[in-house]
């Protein structure tokens, strides 16, 4: 695997649509299906995007349930309704990798940009209570857009952690 050449990154607020749901990592697709229905409803509003759907991981239980969020960033948007959400990703320092490649290899690339961070002495904003790892901000955005490329081998996929301040 080559080495991950990560950055950090200052972020400003982002305004964004969700649908929230808890999930077991071996069946992601109860959750990370639904980003069409986000993104449709945004359609339907008449609200602009701002950015990549993502993945925002609020909890994290490997061995359990996690809680996720489909999300989509939004210029504005209009008062949520049903499932769907709308909130503020925070503003601070991320550490930021792009990954090439199926979504499959984002784990490997997960662990690498950890053992990264602590080599340069950075921490996650997250906290870890009975196993469960609960982040102040943690996404993973797809920034290929499936219908234009299929091959998901050929996806970029930018993972970014909101450090502790």
């Amino acid at each position: 695997m080559p080495e991950i050449q990560p950055a950090i990154v200052e972020r400003d607020e982002q305004l964004y649509a969700f649908v929230r749901g808890s999930v077991r990592m071996d069946a992601f697709g109860v959750i990370g299906d639904r980003l069409p229905e986000v993104i449709g409803w945004l359609a339907g509003h008449g609200v602009e995007l701002a950015g990549a759907p993502f993945f925002r991981f609020n909890a994290i239980d490997m061995d359990a349930e996690s809680e996720v969020e489909a999300g989509v960033p939004v210029l504005s948007a209009p008062e949520p309704e049903g499932d769907i959400g709308i909130a503020l990703l925070p503003r601070g320092r991320y550490v930021t990798v792009t990954h090439v490649g199926h979504p499959d290899g984002l784990f490997g690339v997960i662990t690498e940009l950890r053992q990264w961070a602590e080599r340069e002495g950075l921490e996650g904003d997250m906290t870890v209570v009975d196993g469960v790892e609960r982040w102040a901000c943690r996404l993973e955005s797809y920034l290929t857009d499936p219908r234009v490329e299929p091959d998901m081998n050929k996806w970029e996929i930018e993972l970014a952690f909101r450090l502790a301040d």
